[in-house]
C-alpha cells in the first residue's frame, strides 16, 4: 500500500533501522506477541523516543493495541505512545471478522466511505482529550489520531483503497517535508 502511494516501504528488523525511517506503521497480527518480540528485540525504549521525537507512527489493529496507553483485561507490554484505553477482540473473536462501509473523518471523499476489514478487531474504549476521533461503528471509535500518532482498529491494507495510507503519508511528509522512506 505504502508503494501503491508512491512512496518506499522497507522493512525494519532491528532497533538501528528506526534510524533510517521518516514513518513507522506498526501492524496488525497478534498483539501479545508483538509486544514480546518489541521487548525481546530490545525495541521498546527506541520505539517511544522515535515516537517522542515527532516520528509519525501507525499502528493497525495490533498496532493499535500495542501503541495504547492503557489496555482492558489481560495484556503484555504497550508502548503507551496514544492516550487510549483499548478494549482487545472487542468485536468478537477470529469468526467473528467482518467487513463494513465506514466514514472516515479526514481522508478525503467523504461521500464515498472506507471499506473496512475487521479481524478480531479491537476497539478504542477511552480516547484521552487531546485525541481526535477519525472513525467510528456502531458509537464506538475504531479509527483515531493524536499529534503524530494514527491508529486504527482495522485492517486498510486488506482493500485497494489507498486513502487512509496516503493520510499517513501526507503526515509523513509534515514531518520530513519530503516523501521517502517508511
Amino acid at each position: 500500500m505504502i508503494e501503491a502511494c508512491g512512496a518506499r516501504g522497507i522493512g525494519v528488523k532491528r532497533p538501528s533501522g528506526l534510524n533510517d525511517v521518516n514513518g513507522l506503521i506498526i501492524p496488525g497480527g497478534e498483539s501479545t506477541t508483538i509486544g514480546k518480540l518489541i521487548e525481546e528485540y530490545g525495541f521498546a525504549a527506541d520505539l517511544r523516543r522515535l515516537g517522542r521525537s515527532g516520528v509519525p507512527i501507525f499502528g493497525t489493529c495490533a498496532g493499535m493495541i500495542i501503541m495504547a496507553s492503557r489496555a482492558l483485561g489481560r495484556h503484555g507490554p504497550l508502548l503507551e505512545l496514544v492516550d487510549i484505553t483499548v478494549d482487545r477482540n472487542a468485536f468478537g473473536r477470529q469468526v467473528d471478522s467482518f467487513e463494513v462501509d465506514l466514514p472516515v473523518e479526514g481522508i478525503g471523499e467523504a461521500d464515498r466511505p472506507f471499506h473496512a476489514v475487521f479481524i478480531r478487531a479491537p476497539v478504542i474504549e477511552e480516547p484521552g482529550g487531546g485525541v481526535r476521533v477519525m472513525a467510528r461503528l456502531g458509537g464506538r471509535a475504531v479509527m483515531a489520531r493524536e499529534l503524530n500518532y494514527l491508529v486504527g482498529a482495522f485492517h486498510p491494507e486488506l482493500t485497494g483503497d489507498t486513502r487512509i495510507h496516503g493520510y499517513f503519508l501526507d503526515m509523513v511528509s509534515e514531518y520530513a517535508g519530503r516523501r521517502t522512506e517508511v
